[in-house]
């Protein structure tokens, strides 16, 4: 055994609790984290009248671009971020993103107008990619054979947060009627994760005894294009991230034009948004397991029609509740997505490397947020909501295509360890 690589990767097995304690930790600080994170989302599009954004095309547009900045930045920094964790350690990486994340939403909630909520933003995006580096802590921790189970199960702890947030997030802006109040909540929320990861999370690291060289974004970059089949993963994360962000920053306006201004619009756009993390907690531990008994690439075939199929809907219905309904069905397909091409990266990557691919692939997840929300913002002020729907089910569908004519199963992956 080469004693500079990580020890639990090496020498994990299904009998040893070390990898177990890191992986049901982290899912409950993804879980908080995740409710934290989109406490916010039915919430900020109600905040921009209050801070001088006045008509509706100015509100879809801005909701937009405030939603793509912190994605924006993350999509430059999540490389150097991930180099950092195979250096220095993954668990740090997901404190220092807890921490960040925390503070610049405290301080959001202070904004007095739409700049300095931008601002904020943006340097969010600066220390922000706790999903990226909570995937590459599990990934570095687990049993090879159990990490399609291990980042289904990651998922399902970042959607059940998705579940809570929108719906405690907009309930109490209701309730205080305070669009300020959920964002003081919600960084108070980020800072309790940060708590609980430092003493929760065990993480056993061997730093490298010698550096490697290529350090920079660009040699990693080519490091990744050299491992077959990681370029067509790669643009699965971005298109699939691109396709469902774009959607998220017009749900609660979708939702007011179908039920019109009403005293609770906040809750109502908040279990708009949660109904897809429910279906996603029901269905992607069953994906997960089915990633590990009948393989990554037909799970992420299957989510990803599914997905496509069920979008469409969307874009014809006038009933708040049969649109409920219907994000409950494409929840079902899309939280299986990125567990299944995670795996796949994971797979096709030396463990030692880990660190600075799931980065790199991290800018592809970010670049898919940043563009995703900014377009959809686009669309819908200059087309009209229901156009946004369709844009993501196409998008979907072309998706589809490029992992069904692209992606292959993985090979064995003991050749990719003994280099």
């Amino acid at each position: 055994m080469d004693s500079g690589e990580p020890v639990t990767r090496d020498e994990a097995t299904d009998g040893s609790p070390q990898w177990q304690v890191t992986l049901w930790a982290m899912v409950a600080v993804q879980l908080i984290m995740s409710s934290a994170f989109t406490f916010l989302s039915p919430v900020l599009p109600l905040f921009l009248p209050h801070l001088g954004v006045e008509s509706l095309s100015q509100v879809e547009f801005w909701s937009g671009l405030l939603a793509s900045m912190t994605s924006f930045i993350a999509a430059f920094a999540a490389p150097i971020w991930g180099k950092m964790s195979d250096r220095l350690g993954r668990k740090l990486m997901v404190l220092r993103s807890a921490f960040a994340i925390g503070v610049c939403t405290l301080l959001m909630g202070l904004s007095q107008n739409v700049w300095q909520l931008l601002a904020l933003r943006a340097l969010m995006g600066a220390f922000a990619g706790f999903t990226s580096s909570s995937v590459i802590l599990v990934a570095s921790q687990v049993p090879e054979r159990r990490l399609g189970y291990s980042l289904g199960l990651l998922s399902s702890g970042q959607l059940v947060g998705s579940l809570l947030g929108p719906v405690l997030g907009g309930g109490l802006a209701d309730i205080t009627g305070s669009y300020r109040q959920p964002f003081f909540v919600a960084g108070g929320i980020s800072l309790i994760a940060f708590a609980l990861c430092w003493w929760l999370v065990p993480e056993r690291f061997t730093p490298p005894k010698e550096k490697r060289k290529g350090t920079t974004m660009l040699a990693s970059f080519l490091m990744m294009t050299r491992i077959p089949g990681m370029a067509p993963l790669v643009l699965v994360l971005l298109l699939t991230q691109f396709a469902v962000q774009a959607i998220a920053p017009i749900v609660t306006l979708f939702v007011q034009e179908m039920v019109g201004p009403q005293p609770n619009l906040a809750t109502l756009g908040g279990v708009a948004f949660s109904v897809t993390g429910l279906a996603g907690v029901i269905a992607v531990p069953l994906l997960g397991r089915a990633s590990d008994r009948f393989g990554e690439r037909i799970v992420l075939l299957l989510t990803l029609a599914g997905a496509a199929l069920m979008t469409v809907p969307q874009a014809f219905v006038d009933s708040y509740w049969l649109f409920v309904s219907e994000r409950f069905a494409v929840g079902l397909f899309v939280g299986g997505i990125l567990p299944a091409a995670n795996a796949l990266i994971g797979k096709k990557t030396p463990s030692a490397e880990r660190g600075a691919i799931y980065g790199m692939t991290s800018s592809a997840y970010f670049f898919g947020n940043s563009l995703g929300p900014v377009t959809g913002g686009a669309v819908a002020a200059t087309f009209g909501l229901h156009w946004v729907f369709l844009l993501t089910a196409i998008l979907l569908s072309l998706n589809l295509a490029w992992v069904y004519f692209s992606v292959h199963p993985p090979e064995a992956n003991h050749h990719l360890e003994a280099r």
